[in-house]
């Protein structure tokens, strides 16, 4: 076999695995926060909620997201109706319409995250530290060549420096999240 076709075939081995990892991933959350009422789109949005404290404009959730504002609007939408968030317009400028959580969205999300770090983990653990920094570094690459290609001329360096995990203070405070999470579920009787 000659090393183009070696080549060709490991680019097209990869790209399968990326796909089918990502759609297997996606399966196990699904079956995952079914168990909380919740879908995987329905817990994104309540985790970025929680990450910035709660009351959250549709334009943020689609930024943090990475979805177009209509897609975020449309999710929210069927959590209304599901009774996990409201929506409630900004007392000084009518126009702003922010989402908030209801008894039942919070409630739902501190089980939900405590199975899901359960799951990360589990996925994650065959892998040693040093092989995670390696695997993080090499999905920001392939994440970041991508959203150049979706939007060309886009200063990707200042994509990076948003990004939820370029931001010390966001990670530190979704880990607070988790750990007290977790600390409470044990501590229940």
């Amino acid at each position: 076999m000659t090393a183009k076709v070696e080549s060709e075939r490991l680019v097209l081995r990869l790209w399968f695995l990326l796909h089918r990892t990502r759609d297997a991933l996606r399966s196990c959350e699904d079956k995952i926060f079914d168990k909380y009422g919740l879908t995987t789109e329905h817990y994104a949005v309540l985790s970025v909620m929680k990450l910035l404290d709660g009351r959250v404009r549709l334009v943020d959730l689609a930024r943090w997201l990475e979805r177009s504002p209509n897609s975020v609007s449309m999710i929210v939408d069927r959590m209304v109706k599901a009774g996990l968030v409201r929506r409630v317009r900004d007392k000084s400028d009518r126009r702003v319409v922010h989402v908030v959580f209801t008894n039942k969205g919070e409630n739902a999300l501190k089980p939900a995250t405590m199975a899901g770090w359960e799951f990360i983990q589990e996925i994650l653990s065959p892998l040693s530290y040093e092989d995670r920094h390696t695997l993080a570094r090499l999905l920001e690459t392939l994440k970041y060549r991508a959203v150049g290609y979706l939007n060309p001329g886009t200063d990707i360096e200042e994509m990076k420096k948003d990004d939820i995990t370029s931001r010390p203070d966001l990670m530190e405070r979704l880990c607070q999240y988790i750990s007290a999470s977790t600390t409470e579920d044990k501590s229940s009787p």
